[in-house]
């Protein structure tokens, strides 16, 4: 008959495909399960973290649930950091842990519930007759507040037989959220009418508009707005048309790109809460400038909002598409019809209808997009090949990177001073193929798990991670990890600087003792190597034609590539500047 742990395993392998984990005593019965009687599948990392992280970096790259699972104990405290941040970053998943028996602690247990809450995550413990359903509503949780889940097994329970497997049924997800009531109804034809009426119109997208399908109705809006369009970092590329995109705000953007983005005098934001990085600490928009929100939150979540809609961002984007398009009802002069500049749209006359001129609004096929250079605005430094320290210049190298990198990449990013050179010089087709994973939380060493989710998430793309050697080494265990499971689609650039980089930058120049701050130089060509990796010092441009060598080649006939690119420390990103002006 099957256990309380096949229970589990079976009606989660309905809803999950993959799971990512470490065998223990906790869940041994689980994971026994996963692999002898479902079609999940099943892989290992070499650190708990790196099982959450892995299942994290899943659901990003394809928008699908994953499961992550660990013993007890130690076990489960060691996912704590990762389970923080896909609380903090709202990605849904499932960790199926180990727990203390129904008769009470033992020496080595400690309270997980209160662990797993004090981060921010709701934990459903399994019980012998209702394993399935507990599951059910676990998975239903997570998908429907978009956070992880912690699924408990006591450790006297997991090997008791539950009887034969009970229908269970399935999730229950919630619509869309619809703009309700007469408010909301009323800031759409605002918002619809401050867009007719700008003359330089912006519209700005975040990952909530790419987790709500909203692409289509937003290049809708664009062009029939004719306005310029941005994205923020964890939602570029989510405009269709890149002609008229300034690329990501905030201190990854271009200062060409920002400087346009004040001439706003409209701005609609859809699915971004405007944190302090997008909002340049309080400078992305300029003073006059008319904010409106759209998001799925329950209020505005900036100061600089003037006018908010909750709701989902495609449905308001195609509602407000809708506004602009749908023929009107108004009585007119009988002079004839012009083109009015100040209203950013063309007025073409219609028949009448009881003595009123019917109006549709159409793409504008002129207007302050087509006179700014959108190119040149949101162009990067080039830098120089070496910095003055004789060590390469992030920037060349991060350019250079890019152009060999092949075009279905999948870039995976850990935490630290690094994110900025990534982030500006490597362009991705859409929002679920660059993932920063630790940000949210403000966290580093989660990168190497990253590309174990993502490989698994998409098979047939290369996946490259971007980290630091600060994260690169404390999370060195699943380097093994992401070298096994990516093989030959799989690349990693380590931006080795011998140094914890941010702090040097913001506490260095203060003057602090910088030796805490500093790290021996340590080889990641050479870490690669040790377990399978091919490895590459790069200490000039040069040294970077091994990668254009190894993108020719067929996947199947090239290992893991790790680049130890040893870069000076000197340089700083953009971003970063912001925040040592700010802490300044």
């Amino acid at each position: 008959m099957p256990t309380v742990s096949a229970h589990v395993a079976l009606t989660l392998a309905q809803h999950v495909g993959h799971v990512f984990g470490v065998m223990g005593n906790g869940n041994a019965y689980f994971l026994d399960a996963i692999e002898t009687q479902t079609d999940a599948v099943f892989t290992a990392v070499r650190h708990e973290q790196g099982a959450v992280v892995a299942a994290d970096a899943h659901y990003r790259a394809s928008g699908r649930i994953a499961a992550a699972t660990s013993t007890y104990g130690a076990g489960f405290t060691n996912t704590l950091t990762s389970l923080a941040e896909a609380v903090q970053a709202h990605v849904p998943l499932v960790l199926v842990v180990g727990d203390e028996p129904t008769s009470g602690p033992r020496p080595w247990d400690v309270d997980q519930i209160a662990l797993a809450s004090a981060v921010g995550a709701r934990t459903y413990t399994t019980g012998r007759a209702d394993a399935a359903a507990t599951t059910v509503i676990a998975v239903e949780h997570a998908l429907t507040y978009r956070v992880p889940v912690v699924l408990a097994i006591p450790y006297d329970v997991a090997s008791l037989e539950a009887g034969p497997l009970p229908e269970a049924p399935a999730p229950r997800i919630p619509a869309p959220l619809r703009p309700r009531g007469e408010f909301a109804e009323g800031m759409l034809d605002e918002i619809a009418d401050a867009l007719r009426d700008a003359e330089h119109p912006f519209l700005l997208a975040g990952r909530g508009a790419w987790l709500a399908g909203a692409s289509d109705a937003l290049g809708e809006l664009a062009a029939a707005t004719g306005a310029l369009t941005a994205s923020t970092a964890l939602g570029r590329g989510v405009f269709p048309d890149s002609r008229y995109d300034l690329g990501v705000t905030g201190g990854f953007g271009a200062d060409g790109a920002m400087q346009l983005i004040r001439e706003a005098d409209v701005a609609v934001v859809f699915g971004a809460s405007l944190n302090q990085f997008t909002m340049r600490f309080g400078e992305l928009f300029a003073p006059g400038t008319r904010v409106f929100q759209i998001d799925v939150a329950p209020a505005a979540t900036h100061a600089h909002i003037g006018g908010f809609v909750r709701a989902d961002a495609r449905i308001a984007a195609s509602a407000l598409v809708e506004r602009l398009r749908v023929a009107e009802h108004r009585p007119v002069e009988h002079n004839p019809v012009e083109h009015n500049p100040a209203r950013n749209h063309i007025e073409h006359e219609k028949p009448r209808e009881n003595g009123f001129l019917m109006q549709d609004v159409v793409s504008r096929g002129t207007g302050w997009r087509e006179t700014v250079d959108v190119a040149a605005a949101r162009a990067y430094p080039t830098g120089d090949a070496l910095a003055l320290d004789g060590r390469l210049d992030p920037r060349s190298a991060a350019r250079r990177i890019a152009a060999l990198l092949p075009e279905d990449r999948v870039v995976v990013s850990d935490g630290g001073h690094f994110i900025g050179w990534a982030n500006m010089y490597w362009p991705v087709a859409a929002p679920d193929r660059m993932m920063m994973i630790g940000t949210a939380f403000q966290s580093i060493g989660q990168g190497w798990p990253s590309v174990v989710g993502a490989t698994r998430a998409r098979p047939d793309s290369t996946v490259v991670l971007t980290s630091g050697d600060g994260g690169g080494l404390m999370a060195i265990s699943d380097l093994e990890s992401a070298v096994r499971a990516a093989g030959g689609h799989g690349c990693a650039v380590i931006w080795n600087d011998a140094a914890y980089g941010a702090e040097i930058n913001l506490y260095g120049l203060k003057g602090l003792a910088e030796a805490p701050m500093l790290i021996p130089e340590v080889d990641f060509a050479a870490f690669g190597a040790a377990v399978g990796a091919e490895g590459v010092v790069v200490r000039t441009l040069e040294d970077l034609d091994r990668l254009a060598s190894w993108a020719a080649e067929a996947p199947a006939e090239r290992r893991f590539l790790v680049l130890d690119l040893r870069i000076s420390g000197r340089v700083i990103a953009p971003y970063q500047e912001e925040i040592i002006r700010v802490n300044s």
